[in-house]
C-alpha cells in the first residue's frame, strides 16, 4: 500500500470511530454512513489533498455535510 492510501485509511478509521462515539452507533453503521458521504469520496481522491488534513478536520467537514446537505468548504 502506498503512503497516500495508508494515510487515507488512517483518517477513515479515525473518522468512523468519531462518528460511532458521537452518534452512539455501532462501528459498522458508522462506516456505512461515512462511506456514503461526499467527504469520503473527496478523501479517496488524492488530488484534493484532503488525506493530508487531520482526522478532526475531516470529521468537521463530514458534520457540515450532514447539517447542510452538502460540502461547505469551497477549497475541496
Amino acid at each position: 500500500m502506498n503512503e497516500k492510501k495508508q494515510l487515507i485509511e488512517f483518517v477513515v478509521q479515525d473518522v468512523v470511530e468519531m462518528i460511532s462515539k458521537d452518534m452512539q452507533i455501532d462501528y459498522e453503521d458508522a462506516m456505512n454512513y461515512f462511506y456514503e458521504s461526499q467527504i469520503f469520496d473527496k478523501l479517496q481522491d488524492v488530488n484534493t489533498g484532503l488525506y493530508r488534513e487531520s482526522s478532526a478536520y475531516v470529521y468537521d467537514l463530514y458534520k457540515d455535510e450532514l447539517n447542510f446537505g452538502h460540502i461547505v468548504q469551497a477549497e475541496i
